[in-house]
């Protein structure tokens, strides 16, 4: 039988790493990243990663941003929740925060490349599968926790609760 997400217990799941994405929203475009290493690598997506050991959620986002892409970010707010099992036993819970702005001078790293995007043109065939069921709801800053199962890179099944 398939893992389904109304199947896992999600009130006792437990993950096996927490991490963030930060958004930068402001005049009509959102900073993504084609992520260069690590999970996801080549893909599109927000800047972040892992909390390291005794840091925030908050604290995550703004120290992945600056080390990803040079930029720190204003304005943040936590607007959503992740949770990702994969078959292989992974569990994924990310943090995700909007930002309004952001300072620094904006840079290509080892991790990732920064893309300025157009809202009406983000690149969903680039980015995971799970993200145009949440990140339109990350864009309007309406609450939200999404719960998803991964085989590799392919989403199987999901659900997007708005808060």
């Amino acid at each position: 039988m398939q893992l389904h997400v109304d199947t896992i217990d999600w009130a006792k799941w437990q993950p096996t790493e927490e991490a963030n994405l930060c958004f930068v929203i402001r005049n009509g475009q959102v900073l993504l990243i084609r992520k260069k290493r690590g999970l996801g690598a080549g893909k599109i997506n927000g800047p972040g990663g892992r909390l390291e050991p005794g840091e925030t959620f908050e604290h995550s986002a703004i120290r992945e941003m600056q080390e990803e892409v040079g930029l720190k970010p204003t304005g943040l707010e936590q607007v959503g929740e992740l949770h990702f099992q994969f078959l292989d036993g992974y569990k994924l819970h990310v943090a995700v925060f909007a930002a309004s702005g952001c300072e620094g001078d904006l840079m290509e790293t080892p991790e990732a490349t920064p893309i300025w995007t157009d809202l009406m043109e983000i690149p969903y065939q680039e980015m995971w599968q799970d993200d145009p069921y949440w990140l339109p709801l990350l864009l309007e800053r309406k609450r939200f926790r999404g719960y998803f199962v991964f085989d590799g890179e392919r989403l199987l099944n999901h659900r997007v609760e708005k808060n």
